[in-house]
């Protein structure tokens, strides 16, 4: 990539419409490089480590109006930190996990907006429901007070081809107007948490509301 990244991150924010919001995937990126995409007008970055983003978040305090969104899996024993840092949980995966970040987040006075993970297709992996497994579990998730449930989130299996692809967000899209129909009192589901930087296009076209996206933005970085 020959230009910078406040050229790619203006090119792509003149794309989109504006009820979607480019999150910024800085995992193994520089503070620096973060802070130059700030300057280009990012105020949403994604991180998928604990400790990586701990330490980036410390270091970027000066910046006003960021809004950080956790995006990698989320273990149990760590989601304590991830509310101390996070106001985004997008990939709470299990009641399970649900219920445990519900009971945190009360002894912790936070209410965190959250997205559930889930797998619309069979992929040993990826974590999240299925969409029965979440129907199912509806009704608990709903007793889970202190979580702002308001998005699902979704990542197609690897090798897709165009058309599968889409029909994973288009699955996704049609569940958002299932859980809507059952007028639950606690879990409003607005926001679309899908499409990265091969397939964020049509993700946009299955109306997704959040994209994350980072080599597109920032290049390719090491595992």
């Amino acid at each position: 990539m020959t230009s910078s990244i406040a050229e790619r991150i203006r090119k792509i924010q003149d794309s989109l419409p504006e009820s979607v919001k480019l999150i910024a995937v800085s995992k193994k990126v520089s503070v620096a490089a973060m802070r130059e995409a700030y300057d280009a007008g990012i105020r949403d970055f994604g991180e998928s480590r604990i400790q990586e983003a701990a330490s980036k978040i410390d270091a970027l305090q000066d910046l006003s109006g960021i809004t950080w969104h956790f995006i990698g899996h989320l273990q149990s024993n760590k989601a304590k930190k991830a509310l101390a840092y996070f106001q985004w949980l997008h990939s709470v995966d299990s009641l399970k996990l649900a219920q445990r970040i519900n009971l945190l987040a009360q002894e912790l006075g936070v209410s965190p907006k959250v997205c559930l993970q889930v797998k619309i297709l069979p992929d040993p992996g990826k974590s999240g429901w299925t969409i029965q497994q979440l129907l199912d579990d509806l009704r608990e998730l709903d007793l889970c007070k202190n979580l702002q449930i308001e998005g699902l989130m979704t990542i197609p299996p690897l090798g897709l081809d165009s058309s599968a692809v889409m029909n994973v967000f288009n699955q996704t899209q049609q569940l958002m107007r299932e859980i809507g129909d059952r007028n639950l009192s606690n879990i409003k589901i607005k926001q679309l948490s899908m499409g990265m930087s091969g397939d964020y296009q049509l993700a946009i076209q299955s109306g997704a509301t959040m994209i994350r996206l980072g080599t597109i933005l920032f290049g390719e970085r090491s595992v």
